[in-house]
């Protein structure tokens, strides 16, 4: 069975666990990309990541982008909101969907 995750600095990931999905706080760049690699290498069908922390970790992101499992899905942090997950989402509907949506 599938699971989902949520990786970041654990100020924003701490509220997560509190409706079953499971946190894992990272500290820095290098624990974060661990992280991620070791999350994708499970059984998660979604990984949730702050944009901070996909901002630096981009090329495992797009490396992923390309399989099926897992999806990779950015959300704000409590630093806030950078658009980088809104501009990610409608990228990926304009790759499934074959063109550009305004």
């Amino acid at each position: 069975m599938y699971k989902i995750a949520v990786i970041g600095d654990r100020e924003s990931v701490y509220g997560f666990s509190s409706i079953g999905m499971e946190t894992y706080p990272v500290y820095s760049e290098d624990e974060g990309r661990e992280k991620l690699k070791s999350l994708a290498k499970q059984e998660y069908a979604v990984i949730f990541i702050t944009e901070a922390l996909a901002e630096k970790t981009q090329d495992l992101i797009d490396k992923y982008s390309e399989e099926t499992v897992p999806a990779i899905i950015l959300i704000p942090g409590v630093s806030g909101n950078t658009g980088k997950g809104m501009s990610s989402v409608l990228k990926s509907i304009e790759r499934a969907v074959g063109s550009q949506i305004d």
